[in-house]
């Protein structure tokens, strides 16, 4: 059998149940949530067999292991439940990008800056880069004086992740919400 989900991730790797469980002693927990104790591999089936469910192994690092009668058809079934809550509740940050000029006009910068931080604000990081045309490749320190400019205006609200840094004609750097 597989032990691999629909997305690739293993599943069940640690978990055994009924005869694949291998210590000798194991501390047992009861279908409605009640300490049963510590019984041997052998009563510890038993009583699951009785009660029409199986035996997991909850806890196979713990002195004794954990085990837990459970209807293991029912378990996988919250287990998986719980995991697609946790994946869907875990909100993925996208890398947003905005690109200026050299020659800006301040309207533009503002409403750009208001765009940034309404992206910092839904809790995406922001690369910032500026381009170069033509003959402005021979003053690269404007660009960085804008940098410094569009940083000290959003200095409350992010902070860069890393020095600037020049690929090619353009000139980025990554923030993040401070």
């Amino acid at each position: 059998m597989n032990n691999r989900g629909e997305k690739g991730e293993v599943i069940n790797q640690q978990i055994r149940i009924n005869g694949q469980i291998r210590a000798n002693e194991l501390r047992v927990i009861g279908e409605s949530g009640e300490q049963l104790g510590i019984l041997s591999r052998q009563d510890a089936l038993k009583a699951a067999e009785e009660a029409g469910l199986d035996l997991v192994e909850i806890s196979p690092n713990a002195a004794p292991p954990v085990a837990k009668i459970v209807d293991w058809g029912k378990y996988q079934y919250q287990k998986m439940k719980e995991a697609q809550k946790s994946r869907r509740n875990n909100k993925q940050s996208e890398l947003k990008q905005m690109r200026f000029g050299l020659k800006i006009g301040q309207g533009d910068l503002e409403i750009k800056l208001r765009k940034i931080r309404e992206f910092l604000a839904e809790g995406h990081k922001v690369r910032i880069q500026i381009f170069y045309r033509g003959r402005e490749m021979a003053h690269k320190e404007l660009g960085y004086d804008m940098l410094t400019k569009i940083g000290t205006l959003l200095e409350e609200d992010a902070v860069f992740e890393h020095q600037p840094t020049m690929a090619g004609r353009n000139l980025s750097v990554v923030i993040r919400k401070k």
